[in-house]
């Protein structure tokens, strides 16, 4: 029985973010219609980091895997990715392996394309302006997914190193084409769509600096005890989470949720409800909308099939003997 094995090399040479968000999209409305089999993610919690797996099934696809993936926040003072990620794809048929892949580029594509979908389902459709709060990789993965759902005119980045977002506005603006700002984080805050990624566990974006319209992308609080918005602004703000039963325990919610700031009853949707046309996204210029990310299995195991099928019909990677 052979296996096929994708490098992170070949995973990128794949995944076209364009197709990584048809296929998130498709699998958050499978989500939403109740069409999908995702148990909980599980945690072991180390010194530096953490290591999580997911595991999912999405019949529609006849795929299943896990995911197996760290995050360790000191990792780049050692040369090495914050997050790291591998994934098991198998035949739900046989339970044979199908694929085993190094998922560090699809952990940051599949985040970054579900950023873009819930901004195409919340933002203001004429919004032109992106704001981002951190300049790592996930930041840049919500950038390029962003902008291939609006036509923007101007990105805003704030990092804890001036000198990070400046390379992050260089590098980004010479492959887009567009005009990228590094600026401090109440300046990024002023955009139209704002996407903060850090792993902060505290509140760094304030509430006075969010003004009515503006769409929130909360990617960085994936862990207990994580937090990267003041609470007021989630009182202000229509709530949508990836999934209810994680960011209630691990997503910018968590905080807010165990210190009474807020309630089950203040989250308006799940993001898949929205995409499967059973809740409306915004409905008005003047709301603040805010979408909570915390990464769910139905991702990973919807652009894992995509990268296999796409590596058969192209006879990309290695073949291996199980």
């Amino acid at each position: 029985m052979e296996l096929l094995w994708l490098s992170g090399e070949d995973m990128e040479g794949l995944l076209d973010m364009g197709e990584v968000i048809t296929a998130v999209e498709e699998a958050f409305r499978e989500h939403g219609l109740g069409r999908v089999d995702m148990p909980p993610k599980i945690y072991l919690y180390f010194q530096e980091g953490d290591l999580r797996a997911m595991p999912a099934y999405i019949p529609s696809l006849d795929k299943a895997g896990v995911k197996i993936v760290n995050v360790h926040p000191h990792n780049p003072e050692k040369g090495l990715p914050t997050v790291m990620a591998t994934y098991v794809l198998v035949s739900p048929d046989t339970g044979a392996p199908l694929a085993v892949m190094n998922a560090t580029y699809l952990t940051d594509a599949r985040t970054g394309a579900t950023g873009a979908i819930a901004a195409k389902y919340l933002a203001r459709r004429d919004s032109k302006s992106l704001g981002l709060v951190g300049a790592g990789r996930q930041a840049r993965t919500q950038l390029l997914a962003t902008a291939r759902v609006f036509d923007l005119e101007k990105v805003l980045v704030a990092s804890r190193s001036r000198s990070s977002a400046e390379r992050f506005a260089r590098e980004m603006g010479r492959r887009l084409g567009i005009d990228v700002i590094a600026c401090d984080v109440r300046d990024a805050c002023g955009a139209d769509i704002v996407a903060t990624t850090t792993p902060s566990r505290e509140p760094v974006v304030k509430d006075e600096w969010i003004s009515e319209g503006t769409h929130i992308n909360a990617i960085g609080a994936d862990a207990p005890g994580k937090q990267e918005l003041d609470p007021r602004i989630l009182r202000r703000a229509k709530i949508v989470v990836d999934a209810w039963e994680q960011a209630k325990h691990s997503g910018e919610i968590n905080v807010p949720l165990r210190n009474r700031q807020l309630f089950r009853e203040d989250i308006y949707a799940e993001l898949g409800e929205i995409v499967a046309g059973k809740k409306p996204g915004r409905e008005s210029e003047e709301e603040i909308t805010l979408f909570d990310s915390t990464g769910l299995a139905i991702q990973d195991v919807a652009v894992a099939a995509l990268a296999y099928r796409l590596a058969v019909e192209r006879g990309a990677g290695i073949k291996l003997e199980f």
